[in-house]
């Protein structure tokens, strides 16, 4: 019998006691940044030191302690470019908060946002979506590009649409995106990377998508509970796929609020000339 991986989760919660406190205290609110240098060959100078913060599943109105905890880590590192991931709310009443996350979680010099399942779910689809992100100073993509200047160079934010509820349309996202440009795609679901062609000359700097949330509670000697859209992946980079792909734990938790061996995370790639 097949279950949904927030049955699952809730299903643990009854169990919680068995977690220990901190999956549901400390585990589940603090969030790890992760830094990652990604070497990239004949990577323009005024490109080199970039940082590239990605904020993925925060799930408001819940998971508070740990939105704010994202946010304190992007005050402090102010990294030029914020990406956000999708899977930003369960509610549709909650479109005030998504929108008061996205004015604080600002890049520097750019900030971009995708959808993900969830918003398809509640309904922040569409215009809809577009108006909560309306004059935050950040740009939603739906199958779109955002085309950053940096010196005489261009990085090129590819945004997806959502994999399993939305239309996921590369060939558009990538229409408005010029010869040379820097790119590096956004996705929700990871298992995207399943579906490139591994024989396309396409070769962005890298893929980066959510979804999984690590696996949120992982007990020892217990396989790590993979969401529809997942594919094979879990957490972390995957090099074997048509693109180098990174999947990060996410910033909050579904089902329950709790993480068991599975901290939350907010990622900072910096690109390096190579």
């Amino acid at each position: 019998m097949k279950i949904s991986r927030r049955r699952f989760l809730a299903g643990l919660g009854a169990a919680g006691a068995t977690l220990g406190a901190d999956a549901f205290g400390l585990e589940a609110n603090r969030v790890v940044l992760t830094r990652h240098d990604i070497p990239v060959p004949g990577l323009p100078s005024s490109l080199n030191g970039i940082r590239i913060a990605q904020i993925t599943d925060v799930h408001l109105p819940g998971n508070q302690v740990a939105a704010r905890a994202a946010l304190e880590h992007v005050r402090r590192e102010r990294p030029e470019i914020v990406v956000i991931n999708g899977d930003m709310t369960e509610k549709l009443e909650a479109a005030d908060q998504v929108r008061e996350f996205a004015s604080r979680a600002k890049g520097t010099v750019a900030t971009v946002a995708i959808l993900g399942n969830w918003e398809y779910n509640v309904g922040l689809v569409g215009e809809i979506a577009r108006s909560a992100y309306r004059g935050t100073g950040v740009d939603l993509l739906v199958n779109e590009s955002k085309l950053v200047a940096v010196g005489s160079a261009q990085l090129a934010l590819v945004g997806l649409d959502d994999v399993l509820l939305g239309a996921s349309d590369l060939l558009a996202a990538r229409r408005e995106v010029p010869q040379g440009a820097i790119e590096v795609w956004l996705v929700h679901e990871p298992m995207f990377a399943e579906m490139l062609n591994p024989q396309s000359d396409l070769r962005p700097v890298m893929l980066l998508a959510g979804h999984t949330h690590g696996g949120q509670i992982r007990i020892p000697f217990v396989p790590p509970l993979r969401p529809v859209g997942a594919g094979r992946f879990l957490e972390g980079w995957y090099r074997d796929t048509p693109v180098p792909l990174y999947v990060s734990h996410g910033v909050g938790t579904t089902g329950i609020q709790a993480r068991f061996r599975c901290p939350a995370e907010l990622a900072v790639f910096t690109l390096r000339a190579s």
